[in-house]
């Protein structure tokens, strides 16, 4: 089955919010209003809701020889679309983390790289060797 899905977050602030993903996405808009907006990340719906300051205070977690941040969410790509993106993101000066590879040799390896957005969410991307993997155990 395949489906689209909606994920609905707080933001402190609409207008850089919005200006942030149209700019280093490119995102379609939906609608949208001063106090929050639809955004066509990849697919899927993400909206954001103004909410002033907010807290997710999680801890991070290690995989393999990294520390990651367990609230965070993300895009799979195919490996052209990956690069291409990780490529252009580099060349912006955003706060890209490196690209590494997870899982190597292993079930599930990977390519991956992370973006904090102007709400601190850390948005992940990957790209698996094997499409066939991502559910596998």
């Amino acid at each position: 089955m395949s489906a689209n899905f909606h994920l609905s977050l707080p933001c402190k602030d609409v207008a850089t919010t919005k200006t942030f993903y149209t700019k280093v996405f490119n995102v379609e808009l939906g609608r949208n209003t001063n106090s929050w907006l639809d955004i066509n990340l990849f697919g899927n719906q993400i909206t954001f809701t103004k909410s002033g300051e907010f807290n997710f205070e999680f801890k991070n977690y290690r995989l393999e020889e990294h520390i990651l941040p367990s609230f965070h969410f993300g895009i799979i790509l195919d490996i052209d679309e990956f690069g291409k993106l990780y490529g252009k993101l580099l060349q912006m000066d955003i706060g890209v983390t490196i690209e590494t590879t997870f899982m190597k040799g292993n079930v599930g390896e990977h390519l991956s790289f992370f973006v904090k957005d102007p709400n601190s969410y850390m948005i992940e991307f990957k790209s698996f060797k094997e499409k066939s993997s991502i559910f596998k155990s």
